[in-house]
């Protein structure tokens, strides 16, 4: 009960700081912007600024954050799936699981795209624009879906892990695990061998962590220099249609998924999420996030091992629902501020091809905007209009990055639980003790 208290303070204490350091890193930088913009400094001063504190310091210190949890990725991903699938054992388990998340995950980002269509269509954040048809966005070629499905196997799996490709990760981890599973004793001590890895893996993460709140100031303090709050200004109907559909979506639709299924509850949930929604809004991706995801599925959620070590890489992979609502809202966005009236057909295409353009996108920042061109191209929207939304897109693609780990932590919850790998107690550990508590007093 001593560790249990122990670990709860530090996780408490760690949160503190992290929404701490938030305010702080926004506070700064909006403090440093204004300073610029109205010349309150001499130019010389304004460069030594921006060289050495803005450029320098901050994007130094927060680059080598987001470059330390993206360290853990690869080899979290493949150890812990490795574990995960060997310990499931069954090919046919291991095939039902896989068939219920990635059919979740489908559900939810079509759901996700839906609410924004609909939310657009009727506040109209695109009436009234004075368009801007200049662009700084270079569109990028995106790739044919046979040639997506056709990366997701890797010819060389080294190769894969340095580069990265997370689905190809997951390809080799899983059938190296179910290899693992049928070699008998030989295959038990190799599993109980990568648990000890993937045991130590943990600890890193959580080494790491703490050096959160450092690297979250700078990486907002450098975004709000640049940035400030005019670019939010000058966007207002277009931000806020987005961040209201983002919130519907997940406080909405994930905290009802989540009470239906599994009879959950949601703001418990929600608290459990915080440190990895933290982190996916200040790193803006979820591959960089996700050892801290995988962390609190795992000992904060409640759900097994074997279902998070599968769910949680694979969502971080092809789970795009924030990245959705922005192309739909975007897409409304951009037809009314053309004058471009889009048929019903063309909001069911748009609906049709972000769903599936989810599938292998990377997990990094600014995804979104290469997905956005696919979506445009399909109901022939000109690509040029990425230029009226690009400024106000890296603090989009913070919320959305948010929300999208919220959904791999609610898909994990729900798969867990039909499959009972779900271990409620831990769920409701901090409402047990404090139960606990009162009956003494």
């Amino acid at each position: 009960m001593v560790i249990l208290n122990n670990e709860d303070n530090m996780k408490a204490d760690l949160s503190r700081r992290i929404i701490i350091a938030m305010l702080l890193g926004v506070f700064v930088g909006v403090l440093l912007n204004s300073a610029m913009q109205k010349e309150l400094f001499s130019r010389t001063i304004t460069e030594q600024i921006d060289l050495y504190l803005v450029s320098g310091l901050f994007d130094t210190l927060g680059q080598i954050f987001v470059r330390t949890l993206k360290l853990m990725v690869v080899p979290l991903v493949f150890v812990s799936l490795l574990c995960g699938t060997a310990s499931l054992g069954s090919n046919a388990k291991m095939g039902l699981l896989a068939g219920k998340s990635i059919a979740l995950y489908m559900v939810t980002t079509a759901l996700a795209i839906s609410i924004a269509l609909v939310l657009a269509i009727f506040m109209a954040p695109g009436q009234g624009i004075d368009l801007l048809e200049t662009s700084n966005f270079s569109a990028v070629e995106a790739p044919e879906l046979k040639t997506t499905l056709i990366n997701i196997f890797p010819s060389n799996p080294v190769a894969a892990m340095a580069d990265g490709q997370v689905l190809q990760v997951i390809v080799f981890a899983v059938l190296m695990g179910l290899a693992l599973a049928h070699l008998g004793t030989s295959g038990d001590r190799l599993l109980d061998f990568f648990k000890d890895i993937n045991t130590l893996i943990m600890k890193m993460v959580l080494l790491l962590m703490q050096l959160a709140p450092l690297g979250i100031f700078c990486l907002l303090a450098k975004l709000f220099t640049g940035l400030g709050i005019g670019v939010i200004v000058s966007l207002a109907s277009y931000f806020f249609t987005v961040v209201f559909a983002l919130l519907l979506h997940c406080f909405g639709i994930y905290a009802m998924l989540l009470r239906a299924i599994t009879g959950l509850n949601p703001k418990i949930f929600f608290m459990h999420m915080r440190s990895p929604m933290t982190f996916a809004f200040s790193t803006a991706s979820s591959a960089a996030t996700m050892p801290v995801t995988l962390r609190a599925v795992e000992h904060d959620v409640g759900v097994d091992n074997r279902v998070a070590s599968f769910t949680v890489p694979l969502g971080a992979t092809i789970n795009m629902d924030g990245t959705a609502i922005m192309q739909g809202v975007a897409t409304v966005f951009i037809s009314q501020a053309y004058n471009i009236d889009l048929s019903l057909e063309a909001y069911l295409m748009v609906i049709l091809t972000a769903t599936l353009a989810s599938i292998g996108t990377a997990a990094v920042p600014g995804v979104g905007l290469v997905m956005l061109v696919m979506v445009l191209n399909q109901v022939g929207l000109p690509v040029e209009g990425i230029g009226l939304i690009i400024g106000v897109d890296r603090l989009l693609d913070m919320l959305r990055t948010a929300v999208n780990i919220a959904g791999d932590g609610t898909v994990s919850t729900c798969v867990a639980h039909s499959e009972g790998l779900h271990n409620r107690s831990v769920f409701y550990q901090v409402e047990i003790e404090k139960s606990s508590k009162r009956d003494i007093n």
